[in-house]
C-alpha cells in the first residue's frame, strides 16, 4: 500500500505520522490506528497497510513523539527485561487522557486537510493502552468520530473519575470492544460494566471476548493467536464498512 511520511504540529510539539493508503487516486474514508504501548514499529506499519488494503486512508501516530527519538521495544523480551520494562511503564503512563485528547484532535484536523480523505468525521481503532485510548476519543471528541474498535485493551473500567464507562453518554460512534479471555485488565465484570453503560446511553456496540490471551491481534507479540487476529479484521471490516464506507 502507498505510505507518505510526515510530521504534523499539536500544542506539545510535532508528531511523526504515516498515512497508508489504497491503491488509487481516492479519496477514502479515513481510520486512526492506535498501537499498542509497544508504540509504532514494523509490525504496526504491516497492520495499517492492511487495514488501508479494505479502502480505509489510515493515520499511525508516533504516541511517545514527546520522548523524542526513542529507541525500539523488542516484545518478545521487553516484559522479562525490568530496565526495559520500566523504561516502556514510564512511556505507557506519559500518554495521559489530555494528552491523548488534544493529539486526537490534531490527527483529526491533519486527515480532513488531507486530498486522500473524505468525511469529516473518523474511525479510530486500537490496542492494548490503543484499544483503550479508541473509546475514550469516541467519547472526548464525539463529533469527530463515527466508529471505535478497541482490541485487548486494557484499563477501560475503573473505580476511577476517568472510567471509560462515564463517557457512555457522551459517545455518539459505533463501539466493538474485543477483549481477551482471561485478561485482569479487562474482565467479565468490567465488560457488563462497559456494556451496561452503553445500553443504557443507546450506543451502539458490541463487547465480547475472544477465546485468546491479551495482544493476539499483534503480529510480533507472544500471544499472537492467528485465528483471533483474523476474526479482528473481520470485525474491523463490518464495523468499518457500516459506518464509514471504504
Amino acid at each position: 500500500m502507498p505510505r507518505h511520511a510526515d510530521t504534523l504540529a499539536t500544542p506539545d510539539g510535532d508528531c511523526p505520522v504515516a498515512l497508508f493508503t489504497p491503491e488509487g487516486s481516492g479519496p477514502w474514508p479515513a481510520v486512526v490506528m492506535y498501537p499498542d504501548a509497544g508504540g509504532v514499529r514494523p509490525a504496526f506499519e504491516e497492520m495499517a497497510a492492511e487495514l488501508a488494503g479494505f479502502g480505509y486512508a489510515v493515520l499511525l501516530p508516533d504516541v511517545y513523539y514527546r520522548h523524542g527519538s526513542w529507541a525500539p521495544f523488542d516484545m518478545a523480551t521487553v516484559f522479562g527485561d525490568a530496565g526495559e520494562r520500566g523504561r516502556l511503564m514510564s512511556m505507557l503512563h506519559s500518554v495521559t487522557t489530555e494528552r491523548i485528547t488534544t493529539d486526537a484532535g490534531a490527527f483529526f484536523d491533519y486527515l480532513a486537510s488531507r486530498p486522500e480523505v473524505r468525511g469529516e468525521r473518523f474511525g479510530v481503532c486500537g490496542y492494548c493502552m490503543g484499544g483503550r485510548t479508541s473509546v475514550l476519543v469516541a467519547g472526548r471528541l464525539p463529533d469527530q468520530v463515527a466508529a471505535s474498535a478497541s482490541f485487548h485493551g486494557g484499563g477501560l473500567v475503573s473505580d476511577a473519575a476517568d472510567s471509560l464507562h462515564l463517557l457512555a453518554d457522551r459517545i455518539s460512534a459505533t463501539v466493538y470492544v474485543a477483549g481477551a479471555e482471561n485478561d485482569a485488565s479487562f474482565t467479565a465484570a468490567d465488560a457488563a460494566t462497559l456494556d451496561d453503560a452503553l445500553t443504557a446511553a443507546c450506543v451502539a456496540h458490541t463487547v465480547e471476548f475472544y477465546p485468546a490471551a491479551h495482544g493476539f491481534a499483534v503480529p510480533d507479540n507472544p500471544t499472537y493467536d492467528a485465528d483471533a487476529a483474523a476474526r479482528h479484521w473481520a470485525a474491523m471490516r463490518t464495523v468499518f464498512g457500516e459506518t464509514l464506507g471504504g
